[in-house]
């Protein structure tokens, strides 16, 4: 019979590894280099998770094949995660609804 002292570690040594917090991770990786260099605090995790709180995981994995192809990863990460540019002209038709 085993001890249960063997017992509780091996419930307490569960992997609790998910898709999105390797995703959080990647991004922390690839944003805080530039940020050191320009005298940036560093990005944590959980702040890391308070800005990627509303985006689904699905999504993240486009971000990241964006932001992979781009010159600057950094810049465009926190350009994508802005809303604000990425709404229409608004002096373009349709751009606010009044010329179609």
């Amino acid at each position: 019979m085993k001890h249960i002292k063997l017992e509780l570690n091996r419930k307490f040594e569960r992997d609790r590894r998910t898709e999105r917090g390797e995703l959080m991770k990647y991004f922390c990786d690839r944003i805080n280099p530039s940020r050191m260099q320009e005298g940036l605090p560093k990005v944590t995790m959980s702040r890391m998770g308070k800005l990627l709180e509303k985006i689904p995981t699905k999504d993240l994995y486009y971000l990241k094949s964006v932001c992979d192809k781009a010159k600057n990863f950094s810049s465009k990460f926190w350009y994508e995660l802005d809303p604000e540019k990425h709404q229409k002209n608004k002096g373009t038709p349709g751009g606010d609804g009044r010329f179609l």
